[in-house]
């Protein structure tokens, strides 16, 4: 399959505006992080790529890759990508519209008689190729798509998924670290943009002072602070959020950047610190994740993380979102979108709000 691919097509990219990572090959692969963190802090592996799952007791998906290339700004994707045309077609939904809807009127009545402030809910969209997929193939044009040229891969194989790739374009920095500096870019509040430019200025406003949405972003904020604080020297997470944008969305988005005690902590140790946060889970934590998991089919990687960690510790780490699993066999994937509920959500807005998100990724399928 793909055998005129070329001879750079990378096992792990991360494509971000700021500074990107390729890589091919695996010397080593770890299904738990301890012993990939030991593998990079005694300098036995320069550098552990992959992915994160959603469910933190699951199997990760990490590799010491065969070679490395960091490039300064995003990555260009090989004319190869840019050719040709993805056929495919939806098969279902899970859940179906309908039970969104009922899923997350269930939800706002758990939140209005229990301890749980939020909750995220998500559905996914079952899709079938024509001909197999080379999940590069979506990443390139996800990266063309994407305004600030936002694209990652991750093989999933070392978790025992043969051949499965994650493939998306995330806005969300979950952490990344720089000597002792850590920032994270923490999404949480989202509307639709819209095609007239006066209705689309309006929709970032209206989401810039939404009540709802404002309470929604602050517990990610909330939950990033109370983390990274006791490992910091100085933090500065600003109490108002900015207005950023995708192609299809507006979001609510806080720059948070701190200086660390121990420099030696590694961005993958951080990762794991601050995983899962109230933008992909809910809080309480346990009493979101509880009930995602008996409401929803397992996430498998999607609301986990995708990154790389050097041997100095430096690294950055992506939320896995807008994104798709790509079978091993190229001829299906499936992919994610969810919105957070809190008490004042209405499930029609809900249910508006992971449609258009899914519009990142579903176009980039060929849909």
């Amino acid at each position: 399959m793909h055998a005129n691919r070329p001879s750079t097509a990378p096992d792990f990219l991360l494509s971000r505006a700021t500074g990107s990572v390729r890589t091919q090959g695996a010397k080593k692969t770890f299904t738990d992080t301890d012993a990939a963190i030991n593998a990079l802090r005694t300098g036995n592996a320069e550098m552990i790529v992959g992915a994160l799952p959603f469910n933190p007791d699951e199997a990760v998906a990490l590799t010491e890759p065969a070679s490395i290339i960091r490039e300064d700004g995003p990555l260009e994707p090989h004319a190869y990508y840019r050719q040709g045309t993805l056929n495919a077609r939806v098969t279902g939904f899970d859940p179906e519209p309908e039970e969104h809807l009922r899923r997350v009127d269930a939800a706002i009545a758990t939140i209005q008689s229990s301890k749980l402030d939020k909750v995220v809910l998500a559905r996914g969209v079952d899709i079938e190729f024509a001909a197999p997929v080379d999940p590069r193939f979506v990443a390139a044009r996800l990266i063309d798509l994407s305004a600030n040229r936002d694209g990652f891969i991750a093989d999933l194989s070392p978790a025992g998924r043969p051949g499965a790739m994650l493939v998306g374009s995330s806005p969300e920095v979950l952490v990344k670290k720089q000597g002792s500096t850590v920032t994270a870019f923490p999404l949480a509040g989202s509307a639709p943009r819209q095609a007239d430019r006066a209705r689309d200025h309006l929709a970032g406003q209206d989401l810039l002072h939404s009540t709802k949405d404002l309470h929604e972003h602050m517990f990610v904020v909330d939950h990033l602070r109370r983390v990274l604080t006791p490992l910091c020297d100085t933090l500065r997470a600003p109490t108002t959020p900015e207005l950023i944008s995708t192609n299809e969305m507006w979001h609510l988005g806080t720059p948070i950047a701190g200086t660390l005690k121990d420099p030696e902590l590694t961005a993958l140790e951080l990762a794991l610190l601050v995983h899962p946060t109230p933008a992909i889970c809910g809080t309480p934590t346990e009493a979101a994740q509880a009930l995602i998991e008996t409401a929803e089919s397992d996430r498998g990687f999607y609301a986990g993380a995708v990154g790389w960690c050097d041997s100095s510790g430096d690294g950055e780490y992506m939320v896995a979102i807008r994104c798709a699993e790509v079978a091993g066999d190229g001829l299906s994937a499936r992919a994610w979108a969810g919105g957070g509920i809190v008490e004042s959500s209405n499930s029609q807005e809900e249910l508006a709000e992971t449609s258009a998100k899914l519009r990142t990724i579903l176009k980039a399928l060929g849909l």
